[in-house]
């Protein structure tokens, strides 16, 4: 079956989007593990369906390469956004896109009329541990010793509509993360698997950040993982709450504002290219 697709990126976390409302996408799990091979196919960290929404202007489904559904995704609804508003689905310049994890307001950033960013109102962040989840015990997990691998590092667990575990460490450089991020997304203590976020502060406005996302691996940028370490860096006491902090990871930057009451995030979205496959579905 001959499928029409569309290489979206936000800065380097990339996925093949498919647009649902003109063709259903069936099986989009094992699309995603034929499609996401960088070697044979068209490679990407996942695949996105963008489908009609009941309840708002899109609804996004997130695969990510081993055919797992993610709840949400901070770097692929901002390409969303910008695909609704540049083919004519809805174009305006304050969108809402259906998720796993609730219905996100996006606010796009236009250019030339052509959307090329957004700031999406990624809701509170969830600290209950039952929530995460994450089983341990206490109000929330900050800074808390936990031995992975036969190590022991402080974690802070925080869900932005996916569980995510964050270190904060003076070596995120050199950090085996294809070793140390298996053992985190398959600890025991997180029933539902982890992302894990390895971040260095560089000062109260700047973090950088490497992530392991699960079911994908090493990823150039997750945009739920760097809300979460902004999150994590306030609760630390490393940043202010209600403050911009830039985020640099892998594939660029995103600035990420936590109030308290909800988390912003802001960051670019962009086309790497559109083609078309054969699917073996």
């Amino acid at each position: 079956m001959v499928l029409n697709f569309t290489k979206m990126h936000g800065i380097g976390n990339d996925y093949i989007y498919f647009n649902c409302f003109e063709t259903p996408i069936h099986h989009p799990e094992k699309l995603a593990i034929q499609l996401s091979d960088r070697h044979f196919s068209v490679g990407g960290d996942g695949i996105v369906l963008i489908c009609p929404s009941q309840v708002a202007d899109a609804k996004m489904r997130m695969f990510n390469i081993d055919g797992s559904e993610g709840k949400m995704c901070g770097n692929a609804i901002r390409c969303v956004g910008k695909y609704i508003y540049d083919h004519g689905i809805a174009p305006k310049q304050t969108v809402r896109i259906e998720t796993l994890s609730g219905i996100k307001t996006l606010k796009l950033q236009i250019e030339n009329g052509v959307c090329v960013g957004a700031t999406v109102d990624m809701e509170n962040a969830v600290l209950q541990p039952k929530q995460i989840p994450v089983l341990l015990e206490g109000e929330k997990i900050v800074n808390v010793p936990y031995t992975v691998a036969g190590k022991t590092y402080g974690i802070t667990c925080v869900s932005m509509g996916n569980p995510h575990c964050v270190v904060f460490t003076d070596d995120v450089e050199s950090l085996p993360l294809d070793k140390i991020g298996p053992a985190f997304e398959n600890a025991p203590i997180f029933p539902d698997r982890t992302n894990t976020e390895f971040v260095k502060v560089i000062d109260k406005t700047h973090i950088r950040m490497r992530v392991w996302e699960r079911g994908s691996g090493e990823t150039w940028a997750c945009g739920t993982g760097a809300c979460a370490s902004v999150v994590a860096a306030v609760l630390n006491g490393f940043c202010a709450m209600n403050t911009d902090v830039c985020v640099s990871l892998n594939g660029g930057e995103l600035i990420i504002k936590y109030t308290g009451e909800t988390v912003y995030m802001t960051g670019p979205a962009a086309v790497a290219f559109s083609g078309s496959v054969d699917a073996e579905i």
